[in-house]
């Protein structure tokens, strides 16, 4: 692999924008790119959805997803599926290890966060209480720390635990932002919520079941890439190759890492 994170396995990418062209704020770039990829994000999503209903097979799902929304994100062109799956081949290992491992924290903090409550309210429990808090912090800053690691997966020739690591040191270093995400993630998912309760109408319904199963997956990772790598950029790649100019020069700028 080129460099010491092997970050140019993806030879499919195109030129991107230019460096000369007028900056648009983040929101406008945002739905002009998920407007543009609009249909190759259809069958992103809808491959993502059936693996992840396989639960142990949900890192591959994402990593899959994360790199088609990472070259988006940037302007860099995607073939979609194609890179979907090469993307699963080229980083499966990993990605299944790291599936399983969120799978297990997720489910163990969830059983724990349920005792908490359960016994705090049947036993008006101070140290039920606290626990519950401190359980559901850390899952929020675990749920914080899956914007970088799949992402890092793809990108960095790491070892699994400093990939951990690294996300969760990010994380906190970009909370704000990642709060940010969050906040915009549940207001969509709220407008969905509330169109499904309030329309009593089962074509509506229908339709709008649809438009979620066939938008959302790509909608959300799309939406994280504009904070996770921008931030993995400057926490890790940048200073990596500040003490290595040298390295990998002609494939940093034809990704838009340098300047011309």
């Amino acid at each position: 692999m080129a460099g010491f994170f092997g970050l140019f396995n993806y030879e499919k990418e195109g030129p991107g924008i230019p460096k000369d062209a007028p900056q648009q704020k983040t929101f406008i770039v945002f739905f002009r790119i998920f407007k543009t990829n609009f249909w190759k994000f259809i069958p992103v999503s809808l491959v993502y959805i059936f693996l992840s209903l396989l639960l142990f097979t949900n890192g591959l799902a994402n990593a899959g997803i994360t790199n088609v929304c990472r070259n988006t994100a940037r302007d860099k062109h995607s073939f979609g599926m194609s890179d979907f799956f090469e993307t699963v081949k080229k980083n499966w290992k990993q990605s299944l290890i790291a599936g399983i491992i969120n799978l297990l924290i997720y489910a163990v903090s969830g059983y724990s966060a349920w005792f908490y409550r359960t016994n705090f309210y049947a036993n008006n429990n101070t140290f039920s209480l606290v626990g519950y808090g401190i359980i559901l912090s850390v899952l929020l800053l675990f749920t914080f720390a899956q914007y970088y690691i799949w992402t890092m997966i793809i990108t960095f020739d790491m070892k699994l635990k400093d990939i951990y690591k690294n996300s969760f040191k990010i994380a906190i270093a970009n909370l704000w932002r990642n709060i940010l995400v969050g906040i915009l993630l549940l207001i969509t998912y709220a407008i969905y919520a509330v169109i499904i309760i309030f329309v009593p109408y089962v074509a509506v319904w229908v339709l709008v079941g649809l438009m979620a199963v066939c938008t959302l997956p790509a909608y959300r990772f799309l939406m994280i890439q504009f904070v996770a790598f921008p931030a993995i950029k400057k926490y890790m790649i940048d200073p990596y190759y500040k003490e290595h100019p040298e390295l990998d020069i002609e494939k940093r700028r034809s990704l838009g890492l340098i300047d011309e």
